[in-house]
């Protein structure tokens, strides 16, 4: 009888939390074969003016592969995400990989800063890692002073935040952040990840820029190796915390993370987040400021899963992520990466993959109220 009541209990509360993610509808925004493109991926997400929203994403001409002929695309929303513009073609360059966009907005200026990355179409990550491909992958900057529309050539910044014995290099991907906290303000920080050669372990990486992005430096590295496609966030005190995706999966099926005191130069050893489990992919974290300044909550996305990419899900931590006590479900079935936007009304966006058969048919963007999120 206990068992069956337990049984019972299980289902009720996962109809509640497929009942909750119901209530709020995802616009599609990238879908799969739009404008002659094999599929979207790798979304990125920033707010730029009151109610003008960016989503960034790689499209990919011939295949839903990571390598091959792939464009940085965006499309922008005036209306809050409402509704969503044309595909704007961000950095073509031919049959090559233009990817990971990870967005920053200048908060003085408006001004878009964009880390991207670049390799051969022809190279596969595995060659690259391998040293065998015939270039590199390599770190990109481009700019925008109009809210998107257009764009600057890219700027090759590799030699100031990629080491030489560096293989496989990755910005975010994700949205990064510029700091608001008294010690750094106006310091713009992005995730990143890379490989050393002969090591075959990631490590996960913070870069930094205090001119507006202009230039970059690189900052602070973990020390132990396992740590993968990554999000930082501003924390209430100034501190950093990078969230990273975990190969470590003997010692924790769930995300790792480390903490920044000195604005990403230097970082504390690598720890385990419980709550926050993961099927290995990308997540997003996003702190939720309180009058211009960071405040204690945070809150984190990704598929909530040990094992598939399913149940896309927005967790919430009052306590600067030291606990993780509510979980709202927005997708229960296939999905995968996703970045979240704080749209300043009381409201969070989440651009995120999705699908009925797979988690790339679509890229879509849903929006929640805040308070919404505490309710289990």
């Amino acid at each position: 009888m206990k068992h069956l009541i337990t049984l019972l209990l299980a289902l009720w509360a996962g109809s509640c939390l497929h009942a909750q993610a119901s209530q709020e509808k995802t616009i599609d925004v990238f879908k799969k074969g739009e404008s002659g493109y094999n599929c979207f991926r790798i979304p990125a997400i920033v707010r730029c003016a009151p109610n003008t929203l960016l989503a960034f994403a790689e499209a990919r001409k011939n295949s839903c592969s990571d390598t091959g002929d792939i464009d940085l695309v965006v499309k922008r929303s005036e209306d809050g995400g409402k509704t969503w513009g044309p595909i704007i073609l961000v950095w073509e360059d031919g049959d090559n990989v233009c990817g990971n966009p990870s967005p920053i907005v200048d908060e003085k200026t408006g001004n878009i800063v964009l880390l991207s990355c670049w390799n051969l179409g022809e190279d596969h990550e595995k060659q690259i890692i391998d040293g065998t491909s015939k270039d590199t992958r390599r770190v990109y900057v481009l700019h925008s002073d109009d809210q998107g529309k257009t764009w600057s050539k890219p700027t090759d910044i590799t030699a100031s935040v990629k080491k030489t014995n560096w293989t496989w290099y990755a910005t975010g991907p994700c949205h990064g952040i510029q700091l608001r906290g008294p010690k750094h303000e106006g310091r713009m920080v992005m995730s990143s990840n890379h490989m050393e050669a002969g090591t075959k372990a990631f490590r996960s990486q913070l870069i930094y820029s205090d001119d507006q992005g202009k230039t970059w430096k690189l900052g602070a590295v973990v020390s132990k190796p396992g740590g993968n496609e990554s999000s930082v966030v501003e924390l209430s005190d100034g501190r950093l915390m990078l969230n990273m995706r975990n190969y470590n999966r003997e010692e924790s099926k769930t995300r790792s993370f480390a903490i920044s005191d000195d604005g990403g130069q230097s970082l504390s050893d690598m720890r385990y987040l419980p709550e926050l489990i993961e099927p290995i992919c990308q997540g997003s974290t996003l702190n939720l400021s309180e009058e211009g300044r960071p405040g204690k909550r945070i809150l984190f996305s990704n598929p909530a899963s040990t094992d598939k990419r399913i149940k896309m899900t927005i967790r919430l931590s009052e306590d600067n992520g030291q606990t993780w006590p509510y979980a709202y479900l927005v997708h229960e079935g296939p999905s995968a990466y996703s970045d979240l936007v704080d749209l300043g009304n009381g409201n969070v966006g989440l651009l995120y993959e999705y699908g009925k058969e797979n988690p790339y048919e679509r890229i879509g963007f849903v929006t929640i109220p805040v308070e919404e999120l505490k309710k289990k």
